[in-house]
C-alpha cells in the first residue's frame, strides 16, 4: 500500500475522544388533568340535598323557633324565650308519658332483639331459604293501623281468638288492651310481632359476612353450636347489632299509631300514653303548638344522647374482621 493511499484511508478515533453526539429525545406527551368528579358527585346528590334540607333541615329549624314561642295555630307566634321547656320541667303528664315511653322501649328492644337474634342464627346455620325471608318480611310490610286493628279483635275479652286458645288451656279471658298493666306489654307484643322479621333479616344479613372457615375451624375443636354463636357470632355481629339497636331506639320512641289505635290514645288510665302521643295531644287537641313544640326538641335531645352512648359502648365503627 502506497502512502498516498494510506493517508486517504479514515483514522480511527478512540471512543473517549469521539464528539458527543446529542439525540434529540421526543417530548413527553402532555399530562392529562385529573378528572374531577366533585361536580357530577354534587348534581347526583342534588336531588338529596334539596330533600333533607326542605324536609328535615327547615321544619327543625321551625321547631326550634316554635319550642320558644306562644305559637298555638290561633295567633301569631310571640317569643316566650324558654318558658315552654320550663313548664315542661314541672309537667307531671310529660314525665309520666316519658316513664311509659322508657318502658315500652325496654320491652319491645329486649324482646325484638332476642327473637330476632335466635331466628337470624336458626336461618344462617339450618337454612337459608329465600321463600323462608319473603315470609318473614309480610309482617313487617303490613300498615302499622291495619296490625294494631287485627290484634285489637285477637285481644278482645269477648271475640278475640287469643283468647279463645288461651281459654282451651284454662287461663280465663282478659281485655289486655283495657288492662293496666298489661296494656303496654300488650303493645309491645303487637310490635314484637310485626318487626321482629325485619330484624332478624338485618342481622342475618351481617352473618353472611363471618367468614365460614371461623365456624368450620371451631366444629373441628369440638365446639357447639351456641359457644359458636357467643364465641364467633355475636363478637363479629356487633357493628350490625349496634345499628339494629339504634334504628330500633329510635323507632320505639316514635311509637304513635299502634297505641292511638289499639288503645284508644293513651288509655287505660295513661297506662299507654307515650311521649309521641302526648306531643300529639299538646299540639293537635289542645292546640298548644309552641309548648308541643319544645317536648319535641327535648325527645331529639334524648334521642341523640341515647344514640351517642349506644355507639360508644357499642364501638359500632370498629369491626372484628379486619
Amino acid at each position: 500500500m502506497t502512502m498516498r493511499n494510506a493517508a486517504a484511508l479514515p483514522t480511527a478515533v478512540p471512543p473517549d475522544r469521539a464528539p458527543a453526539h446529542t439525540v434529540a429525545e421526543p417530548d413527553p406527551p402532555p399530562r392529562r388533568r385529573a378528572k374531577d368528579d366533585r361536580r357530577v358527585a354534587w348534581l347526583f346528590l342534588l336531588p338529596v340535598l334539596v330533600g333533607f334540607a326542605v324536609f328535615y333541615l327547615y321544619p327543625t329549624a321551625r321547631g326550634i323557633w316554635y319550642s320558644v314561642t306562644d305559637y298555638s295555630l290561633l295567633n301569631t307566634p310571640s317569643f316566650v324565650g324558654a318558658d315552654n321547656y320550663t313548664e315542661l320541667a314541672a309537667d307531671t303528664k310529660f314525665w309520666d308519658s316519658l316513664k311509659v315511653t322508657v318502658y315500652y322501649v325496654v320491652l319491645n328492644i329486649g324482646s325484638q332483639t332476642l327473637l330476632a337474634l335466635v331466628v337470624a342464627a336458626l336461618m344462617h346455620r339450618l337454612t337459608r331459604s329465600t321463600v323462608l325471608r319473603a315470609t318473614m318480611l309480610l309482617p313487617w310490610l303490613v300498615p302499622n293501623v291495619t296490625v294494631a286493628l287485627i290484634w285489637m279483635w285477637l285481644l278482645d275479652a269477648n271475640l278475640g281468638f287469643a283468647n279463645h286458645l288461651l281459654g282451651l288451656v284454662g287461663i280465663d279471658s282478659l281485655g289486655y288492651l283495657n288492662s293496666p298493666t298489661w296494656a303496654m306489654p300488650s303493645v309491645a307484643l303487637i310490635n314484637t310481632w310485626a318487626y321482629t322479621g325485619y330484624t332478624a333479616l338485618l342481622l342475618y344479613a351481617g352473618m353472611l359476612q363471618i367468614p365460614q372457615h371461623l365456624y368450620e375451624s371451631a366444629a373441628l375443636d369440638g365446639a357447639g353450636e351456641l359457644r359458636m354463636f357467643g364465641r364467633i357470632t355475636l363478637p363479629l355481629l356487633r357493628p350490625i347489632l349496634a345499628l339494629v339497636l339504634v334504628v330500633s331506639l329510635i323507632g320505639s320512641f316514635q311509637i304513635f299509631d299502634t297505641v292511638a289505635v289499639a288503645t284508644k290514645g293513651g288509655g287505660p288510665a295513661g297506662a299507654t300514653r307515650v311521649i309521641y302521643y302526648f306531643i300529639y295531644e299538646q299540639a293537635f287537641r289542645y292546640f298548644h303548638m309552641g309548648y308541643a313544640a319544645a317536648a319535641a326538641m327535648v325527645l331529639v335531645l334524648i334521642l341523640g344522647v341515647l344514640t351517642f352512648v349506644q355507639m360508644r359502648l357499642l364501638r359500632a365503627s370498629n369491626s372484628d374482621l379486619n
